[in-house]
Parts: structure tokens; C-alpha cells; sequence
């Protein structure tokens, strides 16, 4: 079984025990949430495709941990002018455990 989620304007597949890294989520470490917006739940085989959303399906996940991503460098360069600027940037993510999917 498993299903097709969307956080963070992005959509994850998922199944029970999946340990996911996704966009910060506004919730305290060990607490529990639930993911709503489900696109998709495959269960033995039936298919329920939402439209948009699955009614009466959410996933429900544990938060295990917020962190920053890899540092990356945004760099602006003009030729010929003298103009350089760089800036480093630290995505924050929340990584979360998937528990169980209702549908």
C-alpha cells in the first residue's frame, strides 16, 4: 500500500515506515502530523485517484528531526563592470517517519 502525498508544493510516494526529508513544516520534534492532501492511495491493487484530492484519505507521520540542507552558492557576475556578488544559502527541512495511511 502506498500513496501519493503533496507538502511544500511538492508530492512524495509513501508508504508506512518511509522516512521522508521535506520542506520545514511548522511542528516540534516527536509530534504527530497529518498529511491531508492525498493524490493518489494504491491499496491490493484498487487505485483511488483523487480530484484533486482522495476524500476522507490522509497519511499520518512523526517528525524526527529539523536541519538546514547542503550549502549552495548563488553567485552574480557581470563581465567586464567589476560586479561579483556572492551569497550562501542553507535550505531548512523537516524529516519526518510515515505511521499509517488512511483511505
Amino acid at each position: 500500500m502506498y500513496a501519493i502525498i503533496e507538502t511544500g508544493g511538492k508530492q512524495y510516494r509513501v508508504a508506512e515506515g518511509d522516512v521522508l526529508t521535506i520542506e520545514k513544516i511548522d511542528a516540534g520534534e516527536g509530534e504527530t502530523i497529518d498529511f491531508d492532501r492525498v493524490l493518489t492511495v494504491v491499496k491490493d491493487g484498487e487505485v483511488l485517484i483523487g480530484k484533486p484530492m482522495v476524500a476522507g484519505a490522509k497519511v499520518t507521520a512523526k517528525v524526527l528531526e529539523h536541519g538546514k540542507g547542503k550549502k549552495i552558492l548563488v553567485f552574480k557576475y557581470k563581465a567586464k563592470s567589476n560586479y561579483r556578488r556572492r551569497q550562501g544559502h542553507r535550505q531548512p527541512f523537516t524529516k519526518v517517519v510515515i505511521e499509517k495511511i488512511h483511505a
